[in-house]
C-alpha cells in the first residue's frame, strides 16, 4: 500500500452532510481512498509522499454529468454562432459525420486536460454519432490513460430525416447494431465496484433523432444490465413542439410512457417542464444534468432546477457540449449556474454554496455513485486544490474563501489528485504535452470544418 499525505491545508471543504469546514487541516490516503481528514496536528506520522497544502483550499473533485467531449473540435465554427438548438445541429451534423478515430482521441483528450485544470475529476460524456473507425472505446482509453473518472455513454441516433429526424441521413446508425454494440460495450468495460475508474451508460441522443422502439430496447438493456440511462430531454420548446407533433405527448410524458424514469435515469437540461411533471421526475427520482451555459449561448431557456430539487430530483451540473458552451471549465458552470437562477430568481436563487454543492455531491448524485462528492474516511481520494493568493481571489478569499471560488473569476486548480494520483501539481497538468496535444487537434478541427 502506498499512502499520501495532504499537509496544512488552508481549508478543507469536505461538502459532507454539514457542510464542514476544516481550518489548518490534513488529508490522509492511503492506496486510492481517503484514510483519515483533521486538523493538521492530529493527522500526523510519515508517509510514502507528502505534498505541502498551505495557502490551498481543499474540495472534492468537481463531477460534470453533461459533456459531448468531440465538439472541442468545433467550437466557435461561425455557421452556429448565433443559432438556436435545431439551427446549430444542423450546421454541426455534417462536420461531425467526418469524424474518425483519431478525431474522438484528440477531443477526448482536449476536453479531459481542460476539464482537470478546472478541477474536474469525474465526468459524464455523451458521444452519440459514431462515423468511420470511431468507438466509444478510443474515449476510454484516452480517459484511462490520463487517469480521469470516466462515465462512458454510448450514445446514438437511428433516425435521420428522411424518416423524420433531425440528423442526416448518413450521421446515423443502424439499431440492431446500436443494441448489440451497446450490449458489447457493457460486457466489456462496466465496472460497477466502489471507486471504479470506467463506467458504462446507455445514452440516446434525443426525442427527435431515435425511434420509441430503441429508446424502449435500450432502457431494457440497461436495466438487464444495471447500467443508467441517459438522453437529452425538455431542452427547447422547439423539441416540445416536435413531441407534441410527432407523439401526442410532452417531452417528459413521452419518456414516462417509454419507462424512462428512475433512480437509474438522468436528463440532460430539462429546461421545460410543466410544473405537474416537475412533481413527478422529483416523485421518481430522476436526475438532471443543469447546463446553464449552454442554455443561455443557445437561447434555450432558464432550468427550474430549484423546484425540481424540492420536488426531490437529483440535480447536478454539467458543462454540455463544448461547441454549445465553448469551454470546460466546471468551476465557471458552477458560477454560471448561480448567477443565472439569481437572474431569474432572485438574490436568493442560488447561493455559492448550493452552486458548488450542485458540482460534487449533486454530480455525484445524479450519476448514481455514493463513492465520490464529499470528502470523508472511505471515499475515493478525487481532492482538488485552488491557491488562495492567486489574484483572481485577492481581496475575496480572505473573507470566504470558499464562496470566493463561486463569485470571483473562475480560477484554474493548483493540485488534483483522481483516485488518489497526482494528476495536476503546482498547476501543470502531469504526464500530458499539452501544446502538442493543442496542435493535433487544431490540425485535426481544420481539416474536419473544411471538409
Amino acid at each position: 500500500m502506498t499512502s499520501t499525505l495532504l499537509r496544512n491545508a488552508a481549508v478543507i471543504a469536505t461538502m459532507d452532510d454539514s457542510d464542514t469546514l476544516l481550518h489548518n487541516a490534513s488529508i490522509r490516503i492511503v492506496d486510492n481512498r481517503i484514510e483519515a481528514i483533521g486538523p493538521a496536528d492530529e493527522i500526523t506520522g510519515g508517509a510514502d509522499e507528502t505534498i505541502d497544502a498551505s495557502g490551498h483550499i481543499l474540495i472534492p473533485g468537481l463531477v460534470n454529468t453533461h459533456h459531448h467531449f468531440y465538439q472541442t473540435l468545433t467550437r466557435n465554427v461561425p455557421a452556429g454562432q448565433d443559432s438556436d438548438l435545431f439551427n446549430w445541429l444542423v450546421a454541426h451534423y455534417p462536420i461531425w459525420a467526418r469524424m474518425d478515430a483519431r478525431a474522438i482521441d484528440a477531443s477526448t483528450r482536449i476536453a479531459i486536460a481542460e476539464l482537470m485544470l478546472s478541477g474536474c475529476t469525474t465526468a459524464a460524456d455523451h458521444t452519440y454519432i459514431w462515423p468511420n473507425d470511431a468507438r466509444v472505446d478510443d474515449q476510454i482509453h484516452a480517459a484511462a490513460e490520463m487517469g480521469f473518472r470516466f462515465h462512458a455513454a454510448r450514445g446514438s441516433m437511428s433516425v435521420g430525416q428522411s424518416r423524420g429526424g433531425l440528423p442526416p441521413d448518413h450521421a446515423v446508425e443502424d439499431e440492431d447494431f446500436i443494441l448489440t454494440d451497446s450490449q458489447r460495450v457493457i460486457e466489456t468495460y462496466h465496472d460497477d465496484s466502489h471507486g471504479a475508474m470506467t463506467r458504462i451508460v446507455l445514452a440516446p441522443c434525443s426525442p427527435f433523432s431515435v425511434s420509441t422502439d430503441l429508446m424502449r430496447e435500450t432502457a431494457a438493456l440497461a436495466r438487464t444490465h444495471r447500467v443508467h440511462l441517459h438522453t437529452h430531454l425538455a431542452e427547447t420548446l422547439d423539441e416540445e413542439n416536435y413531441c407534441r407533433e410527432l407523439f401526442g405527448q410532452t417531452p417528459v410524458e413521452y419518456a414516462e410512457a417509454n419507462g424512462w424514469v428512475g433512480d437509474d435515469v438522468w436528463f440532460a437540461h430539462m429546461v421545460h417542464p410543466h410544473e405537474a411533471e416537475i412533481g413527478r421526475l422529483g416523485e421518481h427520482r430522476c436526475g438532471v444534468a443543469h447546463c446553464p451555459s449552454s442554455n443561455m449561448r443557445l437561447a434555450s431557456g432558464v432550468a427550474p432546477i430549484r423546484a425540481l430539487q424540492d420536488a426531490g430530483a437529483r440535480v447536478g451540473l454539467g458543462v454540455d457540449g463544448s461547441a454549445s458552451n465553448d469551454c470546460s471549465h466546471m468551476l465557471g458552470e458552477a458560477r454560471q449556474a448561480m448567477l443565472l437562477q439569481r437572474l431569474a430568481n432572485g438574490p436568493d436563487g442560488l447561493s455559492a454554496r448550493q452552486a458548488l454543492r450542485l458540482a460534487t455531491r449533486g454530480g455525484a448524485e445524479v450519476l448514481g455513485r455514493d463513492d465520490i462528492g464529499h470528502l470523508a474516511p472511505g471515499m475515493a481520494a478525487d481532492i482538488v486544490g485552488y491557491r488562495l493568493d492567486s489574484l483572481p481571489l485577492a481581496g475575496a478569499a480572505v473573507h470566504d474563501p470558499l464562496a470566493a471560488l463561486v463569485f470571483c473569476w473562475p480560477p484554474q486548480v493548483d493540485l488534483s489528485l483522481i483516485n488518489g494520483r497526482l494528476r495536476v501539481h503546482r498547476g501543470e497538468l502531469l504526464g500530458v504535452d499539452v501544446p502538442s496535444l493543442v496542435k493535433r487537434h487544431n490540425a485535426i478541427a481544420t481539416a474536419l470544418v473544411n471538409g
